[in-house]
């Protein structure tokens, strides 16, 4: 039987770069060699499309070790320092189009998560894990995906979204705007940047103005929401027409959220999982999980986060990432293997999940 070619995409023009490097290297070492020929693709910070070896170079790098070691600087100097090794030869789309059957994506983020790189592969007619183009851009936009979500009837915080044209011309008026519809504290996040990246927890009004600064500087849109107190619940979907939730994982941020720091450097977040609910409560966030899922029309994987509300129970979203890390201390293939998953096995379901779209396409 003749092997499937898979491009292994990682890299990109988002903030969370090296963390995708570090996922893709995961993804690598669980794909069968003797079912699948592994063809890694990076994309430079620039944009830029590099094939192997320099590419196989940036796989075998050990980012997470730099990161927890060192600083994301050091990281990102390792990273230029290949850069300049690089061929300036041009990326051969003819040989990508003509080789690869089928794209794992492990870009997160901007020009990865966000609709961007999938309606490309749809163009070249290549299938690819995760959602489609359309799933994908819904599902990068905070605010966008709480209106679908609660047309689905799955709650979510009061929230109001702030462009950072209306913020630049009228910066007081927005600050008392906001100052009189919430309460204290509250977020200000980018809405449609990941992995926490320029996420801000606002404890008055003369942090308000600093955190908006922030956020408009890197989101043309931002998303002021109301703080919930409550536990940090994730839930792990797979599959395309029938999808499955995974068993609920709890997150026990080291600091007052869980932060891009939290998450990737300091790494001093406690992790629970299956997490301590009541069976019904733990019920009603997988339906919840597999309700937003449907609702935006994703396919292949998602990771969907709640708060289950102190002293209600009542399960509210916070976000949906349809292009989850697959880091060893990402919560998606844990929340998995809990469920019986083991990460090897959700690497080969998600290639043939993606295949799978494309049989239906063609068929239809």
């Amino acid at each position: 039987m003749s092997k499937h070619t898979v491009a292994l995409i990682f890299g990109g023009k988002s903030a969370e770069h090296e963390i995708s490097i570090i996922s893709a290297r995961s993804i690598a070492a669980q794909i069968d060699p003797n079912r699948y020929e592994l063809s890694p693709l990076y994309i430079d910070r620039d944009g830029k499309w590099h094939a192997s070896p320099y590419s196989q170079q940036v796989l075998d790098t050990d980012i997470a070790a730099l990161l927890r070691s060192g600083s994301p600087e050091s990281a990102g100097k390792r990273l230029d320092e290949l850069t300049a090794t690089a061929s300036e030869e041009r990326f051969d789309f003819g040989s990508f189009l003509e080789q690869t059957d089928v794209a794992f994506i492990a870009l997160h983020g901007s020009y990865g998560e966000d609709g961007k790189l999938q309606g490309c592969l749809d163009t070249f007619g290549i299938p690819y894990t995760g959602c489609g183009l359309t799933a994908s851009a819904l599902a990068m936009d905070k605010a966008l995906t709480k209106l679908c979500a609660v047309d689905a009837g799955v709650a979510v915080a009061d929230f109001m979204t702030v462009t950072s044209c209306d913020y630049a011309a009228h910066p007081l008026g927005i600050v008392v705007e906001i100052t009189k519809r919430f309460g204290w504290p509250l977020f200000v996040k980018p809405a449609s940047l990941g992995s926490s990246v320029g996420i801000s927890k606002v404890r008055n009004a003369e942090e308000l103005a600093a955190a908006l600064e922030t956020a408009c500087s890197l989101d043309s849109k931002v998303l002021v929401e109301a703080a919930i107190s409550g536990r940090e619940i994730e839930v792990a979907v797979l599959g395309n027409r029938e999808p499955l939730a995974s068993e609920p994982g709890e997150i026990i941020p080291g600091s007052d959220f869980y932060s891009y720091e939290d998450k990737y450097i300091k790494n001093e977040a406690k992790i629970v999982i299956p997490a301590d609910l009541p069976e019904g409560v733990a019920n009603e966030v997988r339906k919840a999980a597999l309700t937003v899922f449907k609702a935006l029309g994703c396919e292949g994987m998602s990771r969907v986060d709640f708060f289950v509300e102190n002293g209600t129970n009542r399960v509210i979203l916070n976000e949906i990432n349809t292009i989850p890390g697959f880091t060893d201390i990402s919560m998606y293939p844990m929340m998995m293997a809990a469920s019986g998953i083991g990460f090897a096995e959700l690497v080969e379901k998600l290639l043939l999940l993606a295949l799978e779209k494309r049989a239906i396409t063609h068929k239809i």
